[in-house]
């Protein structure tokens, strides 16, 4: 059978079925889909590929799916850290994207991110910030899946000047995007504490009639939940905590609201070294999963992280939930890698598209070289892609069967116009504030 691209790799680890590695198997795309995984000798009797990879020190995994992002703002990287959170948000953050968040500005860090989550072999983002539309255009252009959220805020920004507008901006640009086989739009209300009751309510009404979810940051720190009455109550007496809600952090949780929240039915973000970075403190990811909660990984944005690196994310994850839950066997790493890819795809509402390695799905792949001396001798694939394995040994990566990384190269970006232009952005951003 004549088919597009054959993949022969060392290890395959699907991620459905769970904890399973494949030794010494083929993986065939067609038309953007994995149409089989089967042994190497099989599949080279059934199969006649255009393309043919020999991946031989190689493991296949999917994609990975880093669940909460503001890409843009990788231009801010390192420009304001060490700070507490509100601190880095109203002193720094929040004055220069009061000078600087324009289409440009959105265009070109989305590129720049968009470069580093592909070199690291991420292939689908959900993103919370301005300019969405500009977002998305970046994302099908450089053949990136993505979720660009419909943001939501108070006050007014460069995108909308309040409320209304956001709402009917958003809405014309979910209509525009929905036919966009690699983009999706929820809503993406910021944060309990920048986002009215009414507003709040109109998301949750719409977002039942057009099927989106919601993605909001929600208990990230000690302050926000300190203030009057605790957010998750809130957004609860609001309709908004559903099998389609995205929570990102969640550090400051009681058992109690725990159980509510699994009961629910949603879905829950951790973001460990962006809530490390900022002191913010620990999402109880064991207890989240014991409780039956669907968890998965984000980065944050690089202004807070300070990289989208999704490998050093699972590791972070792995090794902070073991000490909080004082569990050497709390989220073990084939649970770590799971977060990173179904359980986002699932967060995301397409873990019918993508996040595992299964037959129908699309060809969003990750191929990992573990030859490297830092990662031998290997007893256990997934073991030393969670706890050994760096970013920089990613070789080549998949997005719907268009090869977007091919031996460390990228294919749809420019390396050295885009190192240009943050050179440009570096000498403007530096500059003081007026």
């Amino acid at each position: 059978m004549q088919v597009d691209t054959l993949i022969k790799a060392r290890w395959i680890i699907p991620i459905e079925p769970h904890e399973v590695i494949l030794e010494h198997h083929s993986l065939i795309i067609h038309e953007g889909h994995i149409l089989d995984i089967l042994p190497q000798q099989q599949a080279q009797e059934k199969y006649q590929p255009t393309q043919r990879e020999d991946l031989a020190e190689h493991a296949l995994i999917p994609g990975f799916i880093n669940a909460h992002t503001h890409v843009a703002m990788t231009l801010f990287r390192g420009i304001a850290d060490d700070l507490p959170l509100m601190d880095w948000l109203e002193n720094h953050i929040w004055p220069l994207e009061q000078k600087w968040a324009n289409e440009a500005f959105v265009r070109d860090g989305t590129d720049l991110a968009i470069a580093e989550m592909l070199r690291g072999g991420t292939t689908c983002f959900n993103d919370m910030y301005f300019f969405p539309d500009i977002t998305a255009h970046q994302a099908i252009m450089h053949g990136i899946r993505a979720n660009t959220g419909l943001i939501m805020i108070d006050f007014p920004t460069a995108w909308a000047d309040g409320p209304e507008q956001y709402i009917e901006k958003g809405l014309a640009l979910h209509e525009s995007l929905r036919h966009e086989p690699l983009i999706r739009t929820p809503f993406a209300p910021h944060a309990p504490y920048t986002v009215s009751d009414a507003p709040l309510q109109q998301v949750s009404t719409l977002a039942a009639e057009l099927n989106l979810p919601i993605h909001m940051h929600v208990h990230e720190t000690q302050h926000e939940v300190s203030q009057g009455e605790r957010p998750l109550t809130r957004l609860h007496k609001l309709g908004l905590i559903n099998p389609g809600f995205i929570a990102v952090h969640m550090t400051q949780l009681t058992q109690g609201e725990i159980d509510r929240f699994a009961q629910a039915g949603g879905h829950i973000v951790h973001c460990p070294e962006s809530n490390l970075k900022l002191a913010s403190g620990f999402c109880p990811v064991q207890k989240c999963l014991d409780a039956g909660i669907n968890v998965a990984l984000g980065t944050d944005g690089a202004a807070s992280n300070n990289d989208l690196d999704m490998l050093g994310e699972m590791r972070s994850a792995a090794l902070l939930a073991k000490g909080v839950a004082q569990d050497a066997s709390a989220v073990s790493a084939a649970t770590a890698l799971r977060m990173a890819t179904l359980n986002g795809a699932k967060a995301l509402g397409i873990d019918d598209i993508t996040g595992s390695l299964k037959v129908g799905k699309a060809a969003d792949i990750c191929a990992i070289d573990l030859s490297e001396l830092e990662t031998q001798p290997l007893y256990n694939a997934i073991s030393q892609i969670v706890y050994s394995a760096s970013r920089h040994q990613v070789s080549d990566v998949w997005v719907a069967g268009k090869r977007c990384l091919k031996n460390r190269q990228l294919t749809t970006l420019n390396r050295q116009d885009l190192k240009s232009k943050i050179a440009q952005w570096q000498q403007k951003l530096q500059a003081p504030i007026n």
